[in-house]
Parts: C-alpha cells; sequence; structure tokens
C-alpha cells in the first residue's frame, strides 16, 4: 500500500512556486511540497517574514530559492519566472496565494484601497496564470492552483472587495480550465473555509461573528492550516490528472450549510 499510493501522489523533483508563500496558509503549503520532494521557489514581497519562511523549508530540503516580488507588477512575474528556470529549468506547480483585505464599509471603500485589494487577488492571479502558465503550455504539462474562498459566492460581509475578487479569481480558473486543458495545463482553485490569522481575528471576527461562522459550519470550529496540505498535493499531482476547472472545498462543510 506504501509503494501504491507513493506513485499515485509521486512528486519528487517537481518544481513549485508559491507566490504568496511567506503568508498564514501558503507557508504551510510550501513546507508540505519541500517534505514530499518538491523544488521550492518562494515568493512573497515582505522580506522578513520569506526569509523566515525559507529558513524552516532550508530545514527540509535544499532545493528552495526565496524570491521577492510585488504581484501587481508583471515584470515581477516574469522575473521570478526567469530566476526559477534558470536554477531549476521548468515550473511543475503554481500556486496562486498572495493577497490582502480590509473590513471598510462598502460606502466607505476608496478606489485606492479597491485597487489594492482587488489586484492583489484577482489581477494578480491573472498575472500569475499568464507568466508561469506559458512556460506550463510550451512545456505541455503543469498545475496551477489557485486560492479562492468560500466569499467568492454567496460572498460574505465585511469582505466586500475581496469578495468580488474572489469571485474573480473563481471565474478567472474555470475559463482557464477551458482554455488550457488541450496543452496539458489543469487549472483548479482551493477554496478554504475560515483559517483565522490574529489580524482576522482582530478586525473580522468579533465574538459576535464567531459565533455566527462557527453555527454555519457544521464541524463547529475554524479550520488547521496543516488540513488543507491533503488537497493541495492530491492537485499537484498526478492523482488528479483529469481534475481541472473545480473549486476544492476545505471549509469544514460551510458552504453545504442551510438550515
Amino acid at each position: 500500500m506504501p509503494e501504491y499510493l507513493t506513485k499515485l501522489f509521486n512528486l519528487r523533483g517537481k518544481v513549485a512556486v508559491v507566490i504568496g508563500g511567506a503568508g498564514h496558509l501558503c507557508s504551510v503549503m510550501s513546507e508540505a511540497l519541500a517534505r514530499a520532494g518538491v523544488k521550492i521557489a518562494l515568493v512573497d514581497k515582505n522580506d522578513a517574514n520569506r526569509k523566515t519562511a525559507a529558513r524552516r523549508i532550508k530545514r527540509i530540503t535544499s532545493s528552495i530559492i526565496d524570491l521577492p516580488m510585488d504581484v501587481t507588477n508583471k515584470q515581477d512575474h516574469a522575473a521570478v519566472l526567469k530566476a526559477v528556470l534558470k536554477i531549476f529549468k521548468k515550473v511543475d506547480i503554481l500556486i496562486n496565494g498572495a493577497g490582502t483585505n480590509a473590513p471598510t464599509p462598502v460606502m466607505d471603500i476608496s478606489l485606492e484601497e479597491w485597487h489594492a485589494i482587488f489586484d492583489s487577488h484577482a489581477t494578480a492571479t491573472l498575472f500569475g496564470c499568464q507568466v508561469f502558465g506559458a512556460q506550463m503550455i510550451k512545456q505541455r504539462q503543469g498545475s496551477i492552483i489557485n486560492l479562492s474562498s468560500v466569499s467568492s459566492g454567496p460572498p460574505l460581509s465585511k469582505a466586500f472587495t475581496y469578495s468580488v475578487a474572489k469571485a474573480g479569481v473563481k471565474n478567472l480558473t474555470q475559463n482557464l480550465a477551458r482554455e488550457w486543458a488541450p496543452y496539458g495545463v489543469r487549472v483548479n482553485a482551493l477554496r478554504p473555509g475560515f483559517f483565522p490569522t490574529q489580524w482576522s481575528m482582530k478586525h473580522f471576527i468579533d465574538d459576535k461573528r464567531k459565533a455566527a461562522i462557527l453555527g454555519h459550519t457544521p464541524m463547529a470550529r475554524f479550520g488547521q492550516p496543516q488540513e488543507l496540505v491533503g488537497a493541495v498535493l492530491w492537485l499537484a499531482s498526478d492523482a488528479s490528472g483529469f481534475v481541472t476547472g473545480s473549486e476544492v472545498h476545505v471549509d469544514g462543510g460551510f458552504t453545504c450549510m442551510s438550515i
């Protein structure tokens, strides 16, 4: 059985670019991929967080590089791709996981804030798919994992721009899956439920909202980042070879809850 599972989910020697790789969720995904034998390009705008995450991964593997990127700048994506190809020669896996948020009431959202949030999710995902997807098309193989959200529809309150952006990520994922399937490039979205950070607990989730969230979650708890790992390894591997255009829910049942 272990040999069967190893062959089915084998990722050893593959190359993953993890954008937003120092974040709350993507840093855990990066470590999991490294433990599976994947060569990691950890990409993040925050230098301190990126270096900290990279040091943790270096305890697992020496096959890691960390690179800065402004995800809203397409030239930065191209520069990262060039660096990755110089060292690792290919790109097998792309995770688009960068983004920001704010709890601003809809009537108070400035154009500057709108662009900052929307571009960090939807526009950044477009750029990542365009630049790294082009390389995958040349290779005739690759797996792209975009980060959607339970807010991609129906939208969540207190996260107006974020919800619009995540709906765009879901739609973009489906569009590209249809376009790139003939080239052997799969495009899927991971739809996490509530995996709160200290920041989100402070700015988004007061006691009343926490009760509402957990009351709408059949498992009645928040998720732990490690609980995304299985879905990521599956989507990255050939075990999901006939899966594209999907939005994979990892939300404790939040999406299926009604009355």
